[in-house]
């Protein structure tokens, strides 16, 4: 533990930061998670919906500094990807 007042804050603010950054990658997780079931289950309708708010989610955990932009661009890339070839298929 630091002995430093300064240092003691950094760990506090560390701590801190590092729990919203993991619950917001866990609420991007969950989102994704929710999309590729309902992808997986064949149903359009449900991914149609679940989209946008899947992409939201992303975007603003981007916005926050949590994903790299090109990290952010390639999950919502595979997600409309799958929702095309679903599309496609039905």
């Amino acid at each position: 533990m630091p002995n430093i007042k300064s240092a003691k804050k950094r760990v506090l603010v560390s701590k801190r930061r590092n729990a919203e950054n993991t619950a917001k990658k866990s609420r991007v997780k969950t989102a994704v998670k929710k999309y590729n079931a309902a992808i997986a289950a064949g149903d359009v309708a449900l991914a149609e919906q679940l989209l946008p708010a899947t992409v939201s989610v992303i975007d603003r955990a981007t916005s926050d500094g949590v994903f790299h932009p090109n990290t952010a661009a390639r999950k919502k890339a595979t997600l409309c990807r799958a929702l095309d070839k679903l599309k496609k298929n039905a």
